[in-house]
């Protein structure tokens, strides 16, 4: 690769290879970037270019210049057909001959009395061609002069200015209207002058033409036709500079409108901006602080009450670094309840295996080596179940979501767990009880919803006597459908309803010997029902008299939107 290649690659790309070694130099190139591309940039640039479009339009498709160069034109064309009238009439000698011509003196008599203006310029021609009277020729023609510009003077600055955009503009635009050289020669000849022979073959007509010191000059023939018979052509030249001061005046107005609307529109541009990008720099930095470690002292710019896209960009940003911060405190007390639940078994295996290290007793040996196998096995539930409660955040969030059958997955679980109970003693059953009309259809992972279902029944058999039942029931609750399992044990200790599903709680059942449940059970239930966007709660049943039945744990999942929307239809 060249090193012009080198040098031409993306800026991005070359950044990310420069950062390991050169931070700093990343740094300044990405403010040079952020500078030249930045929302204030853009937004004036797209601004001032629809802007400078139009006006641009307006100096390159000039309809006004046309309008007015054909206006002169016409005027110019009334006035020699009536001028060539006249002297059809008066200036023409006809009497007592079969041919006829111009007579030149009564022509130049009628050409002074009509008083041209002084631009004008007229040249009657004979029928052979020849040249017959030029008002600026005659005797009594006023001088000409050519009018000098005015003195650069009083203009100021701006003025100076103006008139140098103006030229500078007209100067770079392609014309849009082509305008041939007039020619002047000293003895002006009809078979010089195209307009002239037009004439003198009966058609009147027009042009705009270009002297060459590079004046503006409307150019009209007319035929000079008395009793319908060519007697000769009046050719008028006038000064049509005035068309070009038109236009420059008006391209002038446009101009100083432009200038307002311009500043008008930076003005607001840079001020709209600003409503935009002052709030998201802020944010930018408040995240970069946050990215940084600032810690909890840095705080996201609330910018709520707009009611606007920064607005619920702010309030996305503060709610999402509250989550972050909830999440890294479950992360360190996540960390810190392993931590200690995994140090007391391993405290256990290491006095047992101290211990069996200094006894001879075989039988002491032996209870001490079923006590590390306890251990053990406890270590392996709880890391089990630790791997699993700390994945399930990841999965369900990458996992497709379906339509799950509450209906038929309490069905089949109930029948699963009487068929596992008759094989033991059969003392223990449970009932189903679905009261209200389905459908009974959630949106969700099915196995993570059997999991929970699974660990409910799991909790509720643990602290059912012998002989008690469990009830799991199902019923349609509005936009949500509950499910209960519902046990005839001693019921939740009041006050620790919600302590119950904090990790690693443990409430054992008496009798129960330590280290059979690791306590996450109850919380990656409702870690999975808030994953699925409900809910899960415990209370406990009382009888009449106020004694306690049992405990209730009531699980409520959002119906699934396909129901949602079929109900809405």
């Amino acid at each position: 690769m060249s090193a012009t290649d080198t040098h031409r690659r993306d800026p991005v790309e070359h950044d990310l290879k420069a950062a390991p070694t050169a931070p700093q130099a990343r740094g300044r190139r990405g403010r040079r970037r952020r500078l030249a591309f930045s929302l204030t940039a853009r937004i004036l640039a797209i601004n001032v270019m629809a802007l400078g479009v139009l006006v641009a339009g307006f100096f390159y498709l000039d309809q006004l210049q046309r309008d007015l160069m054909d206006a002169k034109l016409d005027a110019l064309a009334r006035e020699a057909t009536l001028l060539a009238a006249a002297l059809g009439e008066g200036a023409v000698d006809t009497a007592g001959t079969a041919s006829a011509g111009i007579d030149s003196t009564a022509a130049a008599t009628l050409v002074h009395r009509l008083n041209l203006p002084i631009d004008t310029r007229a040249l009657l021609f004979n029928a052979d061609g020849s040249l017959a009277v030029d008002s600026w020729r005659l005797p009594m023609a006023p001088v000409q002069t050519t009018e000098l510009p005015p003195p650069d003077t009083g203009r100021g600055i701006v003025g100076r200015a103006a008139d140098a955009a103006y030229e500078w503009i007209t100067a770079r635009l392609p014309p849009r209207t082509t305008v041939p050289l007039h020619s002047e020669p000293s003895e002006p000849r009809a078979a010089d002058l195209p307009t002239v022979m037009a004439a003198l073959q009966g058609s009147a007509g027009g042009a705009m033409q270009r002297t060459e010191d590079a004046r503006l000059v409307a150019v009209v023939a007319a035929p000079i036709q008395p009793f319908r018979r060519v007697q000769g052509a009046l050719l008028l030249v006038a000064d049509a500079e005035d068309v070009l001061e038109s236009v420059r005046n008006a391209r002038f107005t446009i101009l100083q409108a432009f200038s307002i609307a311009l500043g008008i529109t930076i003005v607001l541009s840079l001020f709209f901006a600003g409503t935009i990008t002052r709030p998201v720099r802020r944010l930018a930095r408040a995240a970069e602080r946050v990215r940084a470690g600032g810690g909890r002292k840095v705080e996201i710019p609330d910018f709520t009450a707009r009611n606007d896209e920064i607005g619920r960009l702010s309030a996305a940003l503060r709610e999402m670094t509250d989550t972050l911060w909830v999440r890294m405190d479950a992360i360190e007390r996540f960390a810190a309840d392993v931590a200690h639940e995994v140090k007391n078994p391993l405290s256990s295996v290491l006095s047992a295996v101290d211990t069996a290290r200094r006894v001879t007793d075989e039988d002491q040996r032996a209870k001490l080596l079923a006590l590390v196998g306890e251990d053990v096995m406890r270590l392996d539930r709880l890391l089990s179940q630790i791997a699993d409660a700390s994945k399930i955040d990841t999965e369900l969030a990458r996992a497709q979501r379906e339509p799950v059958d509450l209906r038929a997955m309490l069905t089949t679980f109930a029948e699963m767990q009487d068929a596992a109970a008759s094989m033991n003693d059969g003392s223990e059953a449970i009932r189903v009880e679905i009261r209200g009309d389905g459908p009974f259809m959630v949106q969700g992972v099915e196995d993570r919803l059997a999991q929970v279902l699974q660990n409910l029944v799991s909790n509720a058999r643990s602290f059912s006597p012998p002989g008690g039942a469990i009830t799991l029931g199902l019923r349609r609750d509005s936009a949500a459908i509950v499910v209960s399992v519902d046990d005839d044990g001693p019921g939740v200790p009041a006050g620790m309803e919600d302590a119950i599903f904090r990790r690693f709680y443990t409430f054992r059942p008496e009798g129960e010997a330590f280290g059979t449940h690791s306590g996450l059970g109850l919380s990656i239930s409702r870690q999975i029902a808030e994953a699925h966007g409900g809910r899960l709660t415990c209370a406990n049943r009382y009888d009449p008299a106020g004694g306690v039945l049992g405990a209730s744990f009531r699980l409520e999942l959002p119906v699934a939107d396909a129901v949602r929307a079929a109900e809405a239809d």
